[in-house]
């Protein structure tokens, strides 16, 4: 016989609608999980969500052979702004695996270990700025954001924005305000969002892609030898059909890597708290990175040999979970209800389920302390005895995170060119670490002073 699962006592006809709140969806989600635990369920407007946060299940949830990607909810919506994307296609849509075919061999390992140069110097010009500063205040997100955005659109683009100053790139505020939209609709009736909410929905998206266009006709006006993602997806054909990627379908695709990239100043930002609260850790840290770089270049090369600034970023992943969960349903063929749980729990064949990470990197059966600070568990053995239920911060299987690589590249070498060149300390030292955010979780209030490293 199954366990029922949990459900806060709603109202009628709305269901749960008060239990989330749609301008911090994550942090309510987060509550409801230290309430009622590994496995919980919600009823909004008539549709039932099933939400797990245990690394068992999570693990359960990830086998390929019983359940995949759900495409629904807020990631249908920001389909307005992306349409039939490497992030947002349906499990049935050919175009999907053609576009992943064509642009995948761009974001491996190997291949985006071509642009740690770009990214180092790009993090350089950041840490330059701040120096200059010398003891002024900054807002970590934003300029970390600002930072992303350059990042990303030279790597992959082969554009030089110049946003780490003056003012900020408006593809930021756009995509904040079309992925903040694309998760509160779905808690409100379609008319209410049409009436009310759809132009600034309309104006959002038309500005992201406004941003893609830019990029593409940057580079048609500048030809280049570059053989970056952009070139390919001029460029490309699918070795299976064929085709390549329409203009529009390039646009979608532009669009896409910032929306997926803009977790990773989330990571950093959570990092530098982190580190500012556990000040050990800075020193561990930085007696690494003078070890293994001394006085000289930071190159590629120091990255294997930086062991535990790379633990650094996986424990921030763990606790900060800056993608905060991912969604799964069972196999289209399933018949009838689907038991998880070892048989403890039922679902319904065709139930949406969503993974809340907040949870399954807390998972007391697997993480010692798990709300401590601990770079050295994942480091080393430590980290490889670790359940792969346990390392799914970007994703699973088919459908991960498409640009995981490039986003770790991006993490692990802007932290160490930070930890390198400045100093920082917190403006307010009884700050605690607050988070809001949409497809994405970022610290909020979160401001450091900044000065150049003292020998």
């Amino acid at each position: 016989m199954t366990t029922p699962i949990p459900q806060p006592p709603g109202v009628p006809l709305l269901g749960n609608v008060f239990d989330v709140d749609p301008s911090n969806t994550w942090v309510s989600l987060q509550k409801l999980w230290e309430k009622y635990g590994e496995i919980f369920k919600i009823k909004v407007l008539g549709q039932q969500i099933v939400f797990v946060g245990s690394v068992a299940l999570c693990e359960e949830l990830c086998d390929e052979k019983r359940f995949r990607k759900y495409v629904g909810g807020p990631i249908v919506e920001i389909r307005h702004a992306v349409h039939a994307s490497l992030f947002t296609a349906f499990a049935n849509e050919p175009i999907w695996g053609v576009h992943h075919r064509i642009l995948a061999p761009m974001i491996t390992p190997a291949a985006v270990a071509e642009h740690f140069l770009e990214i180092r110097d790009v993090a350089s010009e950041l840490t330059a700025k701040w120096r200059g500063l010398s003891g002024h205040t900054v807002s970590v997100i934003n300029e970390l954001n600002r930072l992303d955005i350059e990042t990303t659109t030279l790597c992959f683009y082969g554009r030089k924005l110049n946003n780490l100053e003056g003012p900020e790139s408006a593809m930021i505020k756009a995509m904040d305000g079309a992925t903040g939209e694309a998760i509160k609709r779905p808690t409100r009736p379609k008319p209410l969002n049409w009436l009310l909410y759809q132009s600034k929905f309309n104006r959002d998206s038309k500005a992201m892609r406004q941003y893609a266009s830019d990029c593409l006709e940057y580079r048609k006006a500048n030809p280049t030898d570059r053989k970056d993602l952009l070139y390919t997806m001029m460029n490309g054909k699918d070795p299976e059909t064929g085709k390549g990627l329409d203009e529009q379908q390039i646009i979608d695709e532009i669009v896409t890597m910032p929306i997926g990239s803009s977790t990773a100043p989330c990571v950093i930002s959570s990092s530098l708290y982190y580190l500012l609260k556990s000040p050990e850790c800075i020193t561990k840290a930085r007696e690494e990175i003078d070890a293994v770089i001394s006085d000289g270049e930071f190159t590629q090369d120091h990255l294997e040999k930086l062991p535990y600034c790379a633990g650094i970023v996986r424990e921030t992943l763990r606790l900060a979970a800056p993608a905060p969960g991912f969604n799964i349903e069972p196999l289209p063929e399933t018949k009838g209800p689907v038991i998880i749980g070892g048989g403890k729990y039922e679902v319904p064949a065709k139930q949406a389920m969503i993974i809340v990470l907040h949870g399954v990197n807390r998972d007391p059966a697997v993480f010692e302390d798990p709300e401590a600070f601990k770079p050295e568990r994942m480091m080393g053995e430590s980290f490889e005895r670790l359940p792969e239920g346990a390392k799914k911060w970007f994703g699973n299987g088919k459908r991960v995170c498409y640009g995981r690589h490039y986003a770790w590249l991006w993490c692990v070498t802007t932290l160490v060119t930070l930890l390198k060149d400045v100093d920082i300390e917190m403006v307010d030292s009884a700050y605690q670490l607050k988070q809001d955010g949409w497809f994405n979780l970022r610290p909020v209030g979160f401001d450091i002073r900044v000065k150049s490293r003292q020998p």
